[in-house]
C-alpha cells in the first residue's frame, strides 16, 4: 500500500460509505456529489491495492481488507479528534465529541445524566442514538459509536464491559386484574394469560424466557409488540400482561399493578459497553467519569451500585 497517496479525506470518505452501507447516501451525509464520493473510493481502492467492497451485493459489504482498512481508519480519525479536543483544552476548555448508542429502556434514564454532563462540559458534542438491541449490536459491530449501553451486553475478546446500573424487571398486568394485591403469587398460576413480548433479541425477553426456562415453566399464549410504550398501554387496556423494565415503567402514566410474583422482580442490569480494539476519546471518557462520580445525583439510589465510582475509573483504563 502506497500510503502517500492516502488523505484524511479519503479515509472520512471510506468511513461514511461503510456505516452508511451506501454510496448515495454517504453521499448526502458528506454533502457530496454521488460521482465525487466513488471517485474517492477508486482512489482509496487503488492505494491500498486491494478490493474494499464485496462485489455483487446490493449493499455496500467491506471485505475483509476492507474491514481492517476501516478500523484503522475510525483509529487514525479518533486520534486526530482527540488532538484537536487536546488543542482545545489547553486554550481553557474542554473539547471533543462523545457518541453513545443505548438500548431503548435506557432512553428513560441516561438523559438525567447526559443534561447535567452537558452544563458541566458545554463545548463537548454529545451524540444520542436510541434503538432496539439488534440495532444496537449492529452499530456496536461496525464501531459507529463509543459507548453503548446494553441491558445484556454482547461477549467477546473485544468487547469492553463494565456493569453500571441496576434495571429490574417486574411482572405488570391492568390494575383490576385478579391477581392485583395477592402477595407471593405462584407463577404457575398466571401461565395461563396472555403475556405481551417484546421482539426476538430483546434482552428483557431473553431474561424472561431464561427465567421460564430455568424453572420448567412456559407460556399457554403470547403477543409480539416492539414497544415498551405500546405495551405498556395494552397492559393498561386488558390486553395481557408483561414483562418489563421498572425504569419503563415508572416513566409511563398508565395506571398499572406491579403484580407480587415469587421470583420478581427479575434482577437485571445496564452495562455500559465500548469496542476494546478501539481507543476511548478523551470526551467519551470524560462522560463515564462523570456517570461514576454523579450518578447518584441525577438517579434514584435504589439502582445504584455502591462502587460505581470504581467502575467507571476501571472502565476508562480498559478493564
Amino acid at each position: 500500500m502506497n500510503v502517500r497517496h492516502l488523505s484524511f479525506r479519503l479515509l472520512q470518505v471510506y468511513v461514511e460509505v461503510v456505516r452508511c452501507a451506501s454510496v448515495s447516501a454517504a453521499a448526502r451525509v458528506l454533502h457530496l456529489t454521488q460521482p465525487t464520493v466513488s471517485l474517492q473510493l477508486k482512489r482509496l481502492a487503488e492505494a491500498v491495492g486491494e478490493p474494499l467492497f464485496e462485489s455483487g451485493t446490493a449493499r455496500m459489504e467491506p471485505t475483509l481488507a476492507g474491514r481492517e482498512l476501516y478500523r484503522a481508519a475510525c483509529d487514525v480519525l479518533d486520534r486526530f479528534d482527540d488532538f484537536a479536543g487536546f488543542l482545545e483544552r489547553a486554550r481553557g476548555g474542554h473539547a471533543g465529541h462523545a457518541r453513545i448508542c443505548v438500548v431503548t429502556t435506557a432512553k428513560y434514564v441516561l438523559p438525567r445524566l447526559l443534561g447535567p454532563f452537558a452544563a458541566s462540559y458545554p463545548n463537548v458534542e454529545v451524540r444520542l442514538s436510541v434503538a432496539n438491541r439488534a440495532r444496537v449490536l449492529e452499530r456496536f459491530d461496525k464501531r459507529e459509536d463509543d459507548l453503548y449501553l446494553f441491558s445484556h451486553p454482547p461477549s467477546g475478546p473485544s468487547v469492553r464491559s463494565a456493569r453500571m446500573l441496576k434495571n429490574p424487571l417486574q411482572l405488570i398486568a391492568p390494575l383490576g386484574h385478579w391477581a392485583a394485591g395477592v402477595a407471593r403469587l405462584p407463577f404457575a398460576r398466571l401461565a395461563g394469560e396472555r403475556f405481551l413480548m417484546r421482539e426476538p433479541g430483546s434482552a428483557t425477553r431473553m431474561m424472561f424466557e431464561a427465567w421460564l426456562s430455568g424453572r420448567g415453566l412456559g407460556l399457554e399464549k403470547s403477543m409480539e409488540i416492539e414497544s415498551n410504550e405500546a405495551i405498556r398501554l395494552s397492559v393498561a387496556s386488558g390486553l395481557g400482561l408483561s414483562v418489563i423494565s421498572e425504569h419503563t415503567l415508572q416513566e409511563g402514566r398508565e395506571r398499572l399493578a406491579v403484580l407480587d410474583v415469587d421470583g420478581f422482580p427479575l434482577e437485571s442490569n445496564w452495562y455500559l459497553v465500548a469496542p476494546r480494539d478501539r481507543r476511548l476519546p478523551y470526551a467519551a471518557r470524560e462522560l463515564v467519569r462523570f456517570i461514576g462520580q454523579h450518578a447518584a445525583d441525577c438517579i434514584e439510589a435504589e439502582w445504584i451500585y455502591p462502587d460505581i465510582g470504581q467502575v467507571a475509573e476501571d472502565f476508562i483504563q480498559g478493564g
